[in-house]
């Protein structure tokens, strides 16, 4: 059927204007009857950062004991750490000591107030709180289902908030049940393993829980990129548009542990047969970012 021209015109400002409201959805907003239109993300330049030739701080664990408490800090307690985790956290030296040149950390198959098993979570909370730079640290893992090692990081001051907004680098995890492949992960408000958006890379290691390996992060205002034995195989970048995405802007800690059983630890069960494990550190090192 023929159209007339006043249609046709009417039926053209019509579409001219749903394509504008539809185009307007999809990058505005509208608060109190108000269409808002979002800032444009903030262009991160990657300035190729490196980092100091000789470590700020560091731990070669050349003495016997316990770790430093100029180094070191404990995390204490059996509160399920937010992960239903099955160990009580001690400062003992039946869980952490130092010898032989190594760190170790060991978890237990023994009850402490009400928990089954324990262990020991080292911080470097108000010991060693850092923006930017490389953290590299020599590891034999454990083994064994129900262990879940980790090295990784927190922030110190939350200053986004509770997480996962304020973020969190996971340098290494790995859980027993799944042998030999090794976790680098972020954690922030737009991307986290509790709405399936995590970053994260896995890489087989064959012998991880029989040789050391060298686990690092480099973080630069640009990217928290991942390293084992050296080799690339993580990346995250900055994409410019805020804290939900990017909270890596402020001081965070290192921790080292190993938890028992939790939701992705004890996924599979825990053996107790395989009690005690340790995981081994042989250095934690931390270089300075070289500024542009």
């Amino acid at each position: 059927m023929m159209v007339k021209p006043f249609k046709k015109l009417y039926y053209f400002i019509a579409l001219s204007a749903s394509c504008i409201l539809s185009c307007q959805s999809c990058s505005t907003k509208k608060e109190d009857g108000i269409i808002i239109t979002p800032p444009k993300p903030t262009e991160i330049v990657d300035k190729q950062w490196s980092f100091e030739a000789t470590p700020t701080w560091a731990d070669e664990f050349d003495y016997t004991g316990l770790p430093l408490d100029s180094k070191w800090d404990y995390d204490l307690g059996g509160s399920g750490w937010g992960n239903n985790e099955k160990q009580y956290y001690t400062n003992s030296i039946n869980n952490v000591n130092v010898a032989d040149g190594k760190l170790f950390i060991t978890a237990k198959k023994e009850s402490m107030n009400g928990m089954a098993y324990t262990s020991t979570r080292l911080v470097t909370r108000n010991k060693m709180d850092v923006l930017y730079g490389r953290i590299e640290v020599k590891a034999k893992l454990p083994s064994g289902r129900g262990t879940w090692p980790a090295i990784w990081m927190l922030p110190t001051d939350r200053a986004y908030g509770d997480w996962p907004k304020s973020g969190e680098i996971d340098i290494m995890e790995h859980v027993g049940y799944d042998q030999n492949n090794v976790h680098f992960t972020t954690h922030t408000e737009a991307y986290y393993f509790k709405i399936n958006t995590q970053k994260s890379s896995t890489k087989l290691i064959p012998d991880a829980s029989t040789a050391f390996h060298i686990y690092r992060v480099d973080w630069t205002p640009y990217a928290v990129r991942g390293y084992y034995d050296n080799v690339m195989i993580f990346e995250f970048a900055n994409e410019g548009t805020g804290y939900k995405v990017w909270p890596f802007d402020k001081r965070f800690h290192l921790l080292l542990n190993v938890a028992v059983g939790g939701d992705w630890g004890g996924a599979q069960g825990i053996d107790d047969t395989i009690f005690p494990q340790k995981m081994e550190i042989d250095y934690v090192r931390y270089y300075k970012i070289i500024e542009k």
